[in-house]
């Protein structure tokens, strides 16, 4: 079992940056991928990022591709999502996930077991 805790959420003007932290506790983090979604107000949850439980392979949603960085510290059991040049566009509530199938990049929630509360995100014009 693996729990995960968001933190590193908060206000933030356009073209501005925010490091989000996915803290997780339990023996199988190390073999699990890990991925971050997006929810905003009256809209599905939408895939971000995710990376391999060996940090070797990253998919990115296209509208996030150059700007954010998901990346790992295994030492530490702890996810990071990178975001910079902040669009108003990106204000949503971000979780961050783990899935089983460690070495596969999946998009789909369904795909992923574990599932922290969440942080919100909110980018000024």
């Amino acid at each position: 079992q693996v729990q995960l805790v968001e933190s590193g959420g908060g206000l933030v003007q356009a073209g501005g940056s925010l490091r989000l932290s996915c803290a997780a506790s339990g023996r199988a983090f190390r073999e699990i991928a890990m991925g971050w979604f997006r929810q905003a107000p009256g809209q599905e949850r939408e895939f971000v990022a995710v990376l391999t439980w060996s940090g070797t392979n990253t998919y990115y949603t296209d509208s996030v591709k150059g700007r954010f960085t998901i990346s790992r510290d295994s030492a530490k059991n702890t996810v990071y999502l990178q975001m910079n040049s902040l669009k108003p566009e990106d204000t949503a509530v971000y979780y961050c996930a783990g899935s089983p199938m460690g070495s596969i990049s999946s998009p789909r929630p369904q795909d992923y077991a574990y599932w922290g509360q969440g942080t919100q995100v909110t980018v000024s014009a």
